[in-house]
This record gives C-alpha cells, sequence and structure tokens, in this order.
C-alpha cells in the first residue's frame, strides 16, 4: 500500500439511491443519501498521499459532509487521516508551499471539535514558518501565490487559523498575499483569473489565446478561487476591514460564472471557448455550485437570479455519479484547459467539490 494513503474495509457497503426525476434530486433525503455514498467509494478508492493537496481538497468536502449527515464514518476516516499523518501539512518544497497546507483545513475543523491542540500545532508551526521566510521568485513564479489554485490551498487555512487562534497576524498575511495574487492574475475585463502569470496578457507577442480569440481562463483555476473565496468569507469577522474587498470579487466572479453555464448546468475546461472542449468538466463545476449555493444561502447573491443557475448545476453535477458513487468526468490534475477526461475520469478532488456542492445544496430554501 502506498504510504499514507488510507484503505478503510468498514466503508465497503453503499447505500443504493436513485432519482428519476430532476425534482427528486433536491430532496434532503436524496442528497444526504448521494454524499453519504460519494464519501464512501471515494474513501475505499484513495489516492495521492493524505496531506496532498488533491487530498486537502477531497477532506475538505468530506468535513462538509459529515456536518450535513453526521455520519459517524466520516469523522472516523477524517480523525485516523489526521493521527496517521500526524496532523502534519505536506513538505513538498518553497516553490509551491500553498499546496503543502490545504489539508490543514480539516486539521483545524476538527481541532475546534476536539479542542487537541496537537492537532494544530504542526501545521502552526509551517505557516509561522511560511510568513517569515522570503519568497525566492524564479521564471513565471514570481510571487508567493504565483498560480491562482493557490487561493484555495492556503487563505482559508490562514484565515481558519487566525480566527481560531484570534490572531490576526494570519489574516493580515493572507490580506498581502491574496492581493499580490490578485494584483497579478485577475483581469478585471472578464473578472475571471488567468491559471498564472504565463497567461496574463502582456502584449508582448507571446500572448495566449483559444481557438476562437479569446483569453484563456481555467475552468478549475477558478473554480478554486471562488470556492476559496466562499471559505473565507464564511470565516472572517462581519467587521474586518478587509472583507468588502472579498465581498466585492466575489460577487464579480459568481456573476460572470453565471453567464457562462452551458445548457448541461456544467461549465468547461475552457470557460470562455466552450465549444472547443465539449463535455462538462465536474471538479470545477462543482467548486462553481458550491460558491454560488453558498453566496444565496448567506445573503451575497440573489436568489432570483443564481437559484436557477444552482439548480441547473447540481442536476448536471449529480448526473455524473455513477450507481457505484464515483464522480466521473473530472479534468486529471493539470494547470490548463485540456480534453483529456471523460466519463470514468476521476479524482479525489471531483469528490470534495461534489461534496461541497452537495453541502450547500440542502440547505437552500425551497
Amino acid at each position: 500500500m502506498k504510504k499514507g494513503i488510507l484503505v478503510l474495509s468498514a466503508f465497503l457497503a453503499m447505500p443504493c439511491v436513485s432519482a428519476s426525476n430532476p425534482k427528486d434530486k433536491f430532496k434532503p433525503d436524496y442528497i444526504k443519501a448521494q454524499m453519504i455514498k460519494t464519501a464512501r467509494w471515494q474513501l475505499n478508492n484513495p489516492w495521492h498521499e493524505l496531506c496532498d493537496w488533491t487530498n486537502g481538497a477531497f477532506y475538505s468536502g468530506l468535513f462538509a459532509a459529515w456536518k450535513t449527515t453526521n455520519e459517524k464514518f466520516i469523522y472516523d476516516a477524517m480523525m485516523y487521516m489526521g493521527e496517521i499523518s500526524h496532523w502534519s501539512p505536506c513538505d513538498t518544497g518553497p516553490m509551491d508551499r500553498a499546496n503543502d497546507v490545504a489539508i490543514g483545513q480539516t486539521f483545524i475543523d476538527l481541532y475546534r471539535i476536539e479542542k487537541n491542540k496537537d492537532m494544530i500545532r504542526p501545521l502552526t508551526d509551517t505557516l509561522e514558518v511560511f510568513m517569515s521566510r522570503p519568497y525566492n521568485p524564479r521564471g513565471h513564479k514570481v510571487q508567493t501565490w504565483w498560480w491562482c489554485d493557490a487561493l484555495f490551498m492556503e487563505p482559508p487555512t490562514l484565515v481558519k487559523l487566525g480566527v481560531t487562534l484570534n490572531d490576526d497576524r494570519f489574516l493580515k498575511y493572507n490580506d498581502l498575499k491574496y492581493k499580490e495574487c490578485y494584483n497579478l492574475l485577475y483581469d478585471k475585463e472578464e473578472h475571471l483569473f488567468a491559471r498564472d502569470n504565463m497567461y496574463v496578457i502582456k502584449g508582448d507577442g507571446k500572448d495566449k489565446y483559444e481557438a476562437n480569440g479569446k483569453k484563456v481562463f481555467w475552468g478549475r483555476g477558478n473554480g478554486w478561487v471562488v470556492a476559496g473565496l466562499a471559505k473565507i468569507l464564511t470565516e472572517l469577522p462581519a467587521n474586518y476591514p478587509e472583507r468588502l474587498f472579498y465581498e466585492k470579487l466575489f460577487k464579480e466572479m459568481c456573476t460572470k460564472i453565471a453567464s457562462i453555464q452551458q445548457e448541461d448546468g456544467l461549465w468547461r475546461t475552457s470557460l470562455l471557448d466552450p465549444a472547443s472542449f465539449p463535455g462538462g468538466e465536474v471538479s470545477g463545476s462543482g467548486f462553481f455550485c458550491y460558491a454560488l449555493a453558498w453566496g444565496i444561502n448567506n445573503g451575497l447573491l440573489d436568489k432570483k437570479t443564481f437559484l436557477p443557475v444552482v439548480r441547473k448545476a447540481w442536476v448536471g453535477l449529480d448526473n455524473n455519479v455513477n450507481e457505484k458513487g464515483r464522480v466521473g468526468w473530472v479534468q486529471p490534475v493539470g494547470d490548463y484547459p485540456v480534453q483529456n477526461f471523460n466519463k470514468n475520469s476521476w479524482e479525489v478532488f471531483g469528490t470534495g467539490a461534489y461534496l461541497l456542492a452537495g453541502s450547500e445544496v440542502i440547505k437552500l430554501k425551497r
């Protein structure tokens, strides 16, 4: 067995659920059953080191699934993950250090319940080092958070920890680094993030465009950002000085995202050139669905405008869960729009995105 991969045979039993009528997909019992089924399937089909950023996204969704279903096996799986990883972030080197602490979101969530400081001490020590260590730029990696995915990985972890410890140093560091990334990668005309500096239009003759002439905006990359914003806003106090910055960005992005949804309810790996990338991509779409539903539930998005988008998205997502609970049509690990996946393609972060979406869709008032 690969080191750090979780396998628990007690999770093998799978419930059988179905919904032939799209309206049935919004019944709380159905949503809970689907979340349990997909969580079981993914726990029985582990992948990657437990502390890996991919599992950071999965376990974030798993915690949301536990809060929604109160299933003991989910809680036990998260605790087991933390214990066998010694509650430690990954250590993959300084260039992608935001990825190393994504799993910390779940450590903090569990600490808030268990109240055992050992569950967050390694994470706290790691973040203290990150905040004090100068970043060494290289190539297009010109700053600490040089890729938009980082905005899901580290900011929610920093903000959660800062709120939990009542230590605003973590929040202020997040504000500083978040705005650096925003200034580098956010397109204020399209209200979307370039994946990294290679996709920012500079007018130097090396700019990248899609086949239809549009700028390149990666679906899951923007899913990472908007889902991360929902997580940040969940934590920040209402009177926090920089909260309005995050709220404004969240609303801008959600408005744009809603406007480019496709007929099947999903989004494509290339947000502005969907015709060149047929087949809905479920991980980015799951993060979009989660963020949009969260925005409605928390009063930041107009329900009349955004609820039809969310309902369509949830049906599209759920249509890609097979009878065993595998979430399909997920783009593999990557960093730009591609076509190299199909209905049988899965990844742990695809399941995490689906679970996050379900945890908010179930809260929508009928």
